[in-house]
């Protein structure tokens, strides 16, 4: 497993740990110009899961592929959290603000991968 495909399962696994719902990878690397080859985008039901996922994926990634985020923007008010990974941006919501701005289809060329909730 190449190391981009191993953050990516570090990087779920965060999520799920802390349930996070409606996971979503989007798959950039077909198009050209993009500042990373995947989105991986989820939701958190409140302000303090949406920093518990964060910490969860900061937790896995370092654990599971002995990486750090470049940087983590978002957390004071906890509505969209975006987490560098270079290759990979994370970005957490809460459902409103992602509905708001509807990455998904921001990028509608991208190949999307959803990933089922764990309850």
């Amino acid at each position: 497993m190449n190391e981009t495909k191993q953050l990516l399962q570090q990087i779920t696994e965060g999520i799920q740990d802390k349930k996070g719902k409606n996971i979503v990878i989007a798959d950039l690397s077909k198009i050209c110009d993009t500042i990373c080859n995947y989105f991986v985008i989820c939701q958190g039901n409140s302000p303090s899961q949406v920093a518990a996922i964060v910490e969860s994926v900061k937790e896995f990634t370092r654990k599971g592929a002995n990486l750090k985020p470049y940087g983590v923007d978002g957390l004071r008010n906890a509505q969209w959290v975006a987490m560098d990974y270079a290759d990979i941006l994370v970005h957490v919501f809460l459902p409103e603000t992602r509905a708001f701005y509807n990455l998904e289809h921001l990028w509608a060329d991208a190949r999307i991968t959803r990933l089922p909730d764990i309850d």
